[in-house]
């Protein structure tokens, strides 16, 4: 899974954040072979404007773990960029990510799936739920005393969620205060490329 992952951040040129703080470190593969895979990675590659389109729309799936099923429904309920933005980050999984209670978004759709997260005090196994404002996401009671979230409240203490997330570390849990803005980060891809694949 390691490889496949690294390999297609090279792929795609760009970091996705998928191997938790592998990502953060010297360690990461697009610090120590920021070329494409194979024994052409040196060369430049002309892309066409259908490849850009597809890496664009891989860059999505892959940091959101979505289907080419979940990506065609996406496109399909807007063609405006906030809307589509807001869906994506407004998921269980990006925000137990964000609100550091998995290392990665990888590690949070396995957390929610494998039944360690509440929304509201009920607990929820699917990644693609959307959080809305005022919903609280927690930890299980039953989860915290597990391996899997040893040491999280040290290095909760020391994490700035975003601003439209407040964190209580002590109880880990956290809450949805306001829509997510997508004027505030310039994500790494281009949703207008992929509205493009969708309306061919």
């Amino acid at each position: 899974m390691k490889k496949i992952t690294e390999k297609k951040e090279r792929s795609l040129g760009v970091k996705l954040f998928l191997k938790a703080e592998r990502c953060n470190s010297p360690k990461c593969v697009m610090v120590r072979r920021p070329t494409r895979p194979g024994q052409h990675g040196l060369r430049r590659h002309t892309v066409s404007e259908y490849g850009k389109q597809l890496q664009e729309k891989q860059k999505i799936q892959f940091l959101y773990g979505l289907t080419n099923r979940q990506m065609a429904k996406l496109f399909q309920s807007s063609n405006k960029k906030e809307n589509i933005l807001q869906a994506l980050e407004h998921r269980l999984d990006r925000v137990v990510f964000l609100l550091g209670f998995a290392a990665s978004p990888r590690i949070a759709r396995q957390f929610i799936s494998h039944g360690h997260v509440m929304v509201n005090g009920r607990k929820v196994t699917i990644p693609s739920f959307r959080v809305k404002i005022k919903d609280v996401i927690s930890i299980r009671p039953e989860s915290k005393s597990s391996k899997l979230f040893e040491d999280i409240q040290l290095k909760l203490k020391k994490y700035s969620s975003p601003e439209w997330l407040r964190l209580f570390p002590e109880e880990l849990k956290g809450e949805c205060v306001k829509n997510f803005d997508p004027g505030q980060v310039q994500p790494p891809f281009d949703v207008n490329v992929v509205g493009e694949f969708y309306s061919r």
